[in-house]
């Protein structure tokens, strides 16, 4: 049989999000943090049935037989998906019924109707009926009241009761609350509490009085989320997309979510009433909704059951408050990698920008950013104090639409010129520009980031950012805010490289040059740390290096067609997967380029939607420093045998065999302690229990 040449990206897709469910499988996680990940697991899951399978089923429906380049039909893919999906949510359940006995040992404990003690009921009957008896509403479904709309992702009881005069069955739907999964029937000092549809359960007679309950069940049913945006005729992008996120929870059912046991009489009255897509049915043998236990997973009185804290270095030439950030920046390229490092001087230098008499502009692209940004406080306030403040706001960021019109909407209002994305592009690209009037002229600061404005996220993803003051740097960037808020030709670049314009071209052209330095009697080596590998071309241009002899290592976190270690086609192409407490979300481009080593980081990942339909950036890093800084960084990564993942050429990931001689090396644990040293920081065992066992190996 014919080797394929790549994999699926929805297939392999969920092998990531099996990945991120092995660490709550992991039982040398402390619990909360177990428990975190099956949230994040089943939250990952959510959005990909809300995008990529209702995009499948779209496809299904519309009768066209396409054939994905890993050979698959929508068909084919839609049932291998469910297949792997229903695996996947059955271990998980496994997962969280191993766990919720030991938090229960640990007096985090949760009932349902069936097992909580009478002891509790007179109390939780008050707490019923002096609140939730006044919020909830029941909804009969009969000839008069058909069924109702709910919303996606909404949790909902079904009841089956009878009329005791006639013997009549008749159904009702209870909505439940969304604000709170869990009651707590504990004083401030414990910690009990029962799932909220549990204790509606007990409550019924109370709801439904006369009526003799017969069956009840919970159910959960996921939309399609995408929106649906005429960009070209829509005279007005923020209004055009404010109307579709009304549409979004009244999307096409896809999949059915039920209680475990229930009566088949109530699963067939549910397919019949909600029309989910056929075979997305999944019984669920435990609590719906594991997303839910995020709540349970930030309790903060349980220290022992969560990862030792990390706490942020500040970069050892940013610990001076005295000196201006335009200073510092000023004097040389500045590397700053969170969370190992603090986002604090990213917030300071547009705190100080907005606050500074010489900064006569600030320009900025926000694309996901925290409820109270600082950063948008602050470029409200530099508005306010005259500057000139261009934001390119992305109201099309997936989930974060709504969030982004209000700060766009906030920002207009206070003075800032604001531009809602372009017309067919997403603006991922993370940059900012400052425009100080100074001595010698005008000086231009630069941020450029593989990473979001976001400072909460900032301590939760791996990103880097550079702060420059290079004139080349400050006119490519002020170029591209030119090109982005006006009319302008794309200029004969500097230092970065754009996409939708020459970005794949310009990787294409790298992976080029490495094997002609391979067939000119050199070597040739290549490393791409990114979050997704998809781009078709690429991978084929890969493949090309790999048969040219060069050497190319791969650290893919999520998504990756690219089939390697296969005999004449990628035998020189190894991938590995890093999965741990922070989501490895920065994307590092190395090119060995005959011993003057290139390096490059980006907003973009080797994926067509980033290439062809998103504004990016990829920047050079030049210093020598901060190169070995990334190399070192690289290094560490690609030693990881404690979390890394080997993708094999049958698709698999399988961990790496260590012996008992072999040094554990982490790679988070490991660059922390690096970036500790590099500061020149005591490393205190007191405060961060986070030390790897050995040198992270970066000779």
């Amino acid at each position: 049989m014919k080797t394929r040449l790549f994999f699926n990206r929805e297939l392999s897709w969920l092998e990531f999000n099996y990945r991120v469910l092995e660490e709550a499988l992991d039982q040398k996680r402390p619990l909360l943090e177990r428990l975190k990940f099956l949230a994040i697991f089943s939250s990952n899951l959510d959005e990909f049935i809300m995008v990529r399978i209702s995009g499948l089923v779209s496809q299904v429906d519309s009768g066209k037989n396409i054939i994905v380049p890993s050979g698959h039909t929508p068909n084919d893919l839609v049932d291998k998906l469910r297949i792997r999906i229903s695996e996947l949510v059955n271990i998980a359940y496994d997962c969280l019924n191993d766990i919720l006995p030991r938090l229960e040992s640990e007096n985090i404990v949760i009932y349902n109707s069936k097992n909580i003690p009478k002891s509790y009921i007179n109390k939780l009957r008050d707490i019923f009926h002096k609140k939730f008896f006044l919020i909830i509403t029941p909804m009969a479904v009969d000839q008069s009241r058909p069924f109702p709309f709910l919303a996606g992702k909404s949790l909902n009881l079904l009841v089956n009761l009878m009329d005791p005069a006639t013997n009549e069955k008749k159904y009702a739907i209870i909505p439940i609350p969304a604000n709170k999964r869990f009651i707590k029937i504990s004083d401030d000092t414990e910690h009990k509490y029962i799932y909220i549809e549990e204790f509606f359960k007990l409550f019924l007679d109370s709801i439904f009085k006369g009526y003799k309950i017969i069956e009840t069940c919970s159910f959960r049913i996921t939309r399609d989320a995408e929106l649906t945006i005429d960009e070209e005729d829509s005279v007005d992008l923020l209004a055009a997309i404010e109307d579709q996120l009304k549409q979004r929870p009244k999307g096409t059912p896809i999949r059915l979510e039920i209680e475990s046991g229930a009566d088949k009489v109530l699963a067939d009255y549910l397919y019949e009433k909600i029309k989910f897509y056929d075979g997305y049915l999944f019984p669920i043998k435990g609590p719906l909704d594991l997303t839910s236990f995020f709540e349970i997973s930030s309790i903060d009185d349980f220290a022992h059951l969560k990862d030792p804290k990390l706490f942020p270095v500040i970069p050892a030439e940013f610990n001076d408050i005295k000196k201006s950030v335009f200073e510092l920046i000023g004097k040389k390229d500045r590397l700053i990698h969170h969370p190992f490092e603090s986002f604090d001087p990213v917030i300071r230098f547009i705190k100080e920008a907005s606050e500074d008499e010489k900064v006569l502009a600030i320009k900025i692209t926000l694309y996901r950013t925290s409820y109270r940004s600082p950063i948008v406080d602050a470029l409200k306030r530099a508005a306010e104090n005259g500057k000139q403040v261009t934001v390119l706001v992305e109201l099309k960021a997936r989930f974060d639409e709504a969030q982004n019109i209000n700060w766009a909407k906030q920002l207009e209002k206070a003075g800032c010129h604001v531009v809602y994305g372009l017309v067919g592009l997403k603006i991922h690209s993370k940059m900012t520009l400052v425009v100080r009037e100074e001595e010698n002229g005008i000086k231009q600061y630069v941020h450029l980031s593989t990473g979001n404005y976001n400072e909460n996220t900032a301590k939760l993803y791996t990103d880097i950012g550079l702060f420059t003051a290079k004139k080349s740097f400050g006119m490519d960037i002020s170029s591209i805010f030119n090109l982005l808020t006006g009319f302008s030709e794309p200029p004969r670049w500097k230092k970065i490289v754009c996409a939708p314009l020459d970005l794949r071209n310009f990787f294409l052209e790298k992976i080029e040059q490495e094997i002609k330095n391979v067939k000119s009697g050199g070597s040739g080596k290549i490393i791409a740390k990114i979050n997704s590998l998809i781009d078709i071309k690429l991978i084929k241009a890969l493949y090309k290096a790999s048969n040219n002899g060069v050497k190319i290592q791969l650290i893919v976190r999520g998504m990756c067609r690219l089939r390697p270690e296969v005999r004449g086609m990628s035998e020189n192409i190894s991938v590995i997967s890093i999965v741990d407490r922070f989501l490895e979300h920065s994307r590092i481009y190395y090119f060995y380029n005959s011993g003057e080593e290139a390096l490059y980081l980006s907003s973009a990942d080797w994926m067509e939607r980033n290439l062809d339909r998103r504004i990016e950036i990829s920047f050079p890093v030049e210093d020598s420093n901060l190169k070995q800084n990334l190399t070192n960084y690289l290094k560490i990564a690609l030693n990881d045998n404690t979390k890394a993942r080997i993708l094999n050429k049958d698709g698999r990931y399988t961990p790496i065999k260590r012996n008992k001689k072999s040094t554990i090396n982490n790679c988070q644990n490991d660059y922390y302690k690096y970036i500790n040293e590099s500061n020149k920081k005591p490393y205190k065992k007191k405060d961060v229990n986070f030390i790897p066992k050995t040198n992270p190996g970066i000779s």
